[in-house]
């Protein structure tokens, strides 16, 4: 289960927003007190906290570290309804990457195909921003990712290219209303890294 959790107080409101699974077509919402549950048919797929503040301590503005702590006191929570408990492997997919090669895209004048270095592995990313380019550090939402507005990121191919993740803006990550392509300092940040654990330090 990839649990994924984000807090955005000052767009949103108070509300801890968790999701478990991509949503599906035919979402309902059951309201117990603070609590809305989200189900595509009978599968819960997330969580709406409402008054979050209130219920968790500490809340950081964005995406919320998934740890062990978090994972008990949200268990604990959602006891107090007789929901069953999650669980996370606490992977973070939103990892930094080292773009060595960005090509045109056969099919599509506005597409690139871009090979980025994770440290461990390279992957194939087809990408439309104008921004895109070579031996820059920038951040690789990978399968699995979800995103702030709940889509969650899978291999797919794009013009018959296929393309392992997605490269990322300030837009796309909740932390700006910036387009373009979110690129890193070279000294603070280094292939294979999980940005949002090195971005709070």
């Amino acid at each position: 289960m990839n649990l994924h959790a984000f807090y955005r107080k000052e767009s949103v409101g108070d509300i801890l927003l968790v999701r478990l699974f991509n949503e599906g077509t035919t979402v309902s919402y059951e309201k117990k007190d603070d609590l809305v549950i989200l189900k595509d048919d009978e599968k819960v797929i997330g969580y709406n906290v409402l008054n979050a503040s209130m219920h968790f301590d500490h809340l950081e503005e964005g995406k919320v570290k998934i740890n062990e702590a978090f994972v008990e006191r949200l268990n604990q929570y959602l006891s107090t309804y007789k929901e069953d408990s999650v669980s996370s492997d606490y992977n973070d997919h939103f990892v930094v990457g080292y773009i060595t090669e960005v090509m045109m895209h056969p099919e599509a004048m506005n597409l690139h195909i871009a090979q980025v270095d994770l440290g461990d592995q390279e992957v194939q990313i087809v990408c439309g921003s104008r921004n895109l380019k070579e031996e820059k550090l920038a951040v690789v939402a990978l399968p699995g990712a979800v995103m702030p507005d709940g889509t969650v990121i899978e291999a797919s191919e794009l013009m018959g290219v296929p393309s392992e993740g997605m490269l990322c803006s300030r837009k796309d990550l909740g932390l700006s209303d910036k387009t373009g392509l979110l690129y890193l300092d070279e000294d603070d940040y280094h292939e294979g890294d999980h940005y949002f654990e090195v971005m709070k330090g």
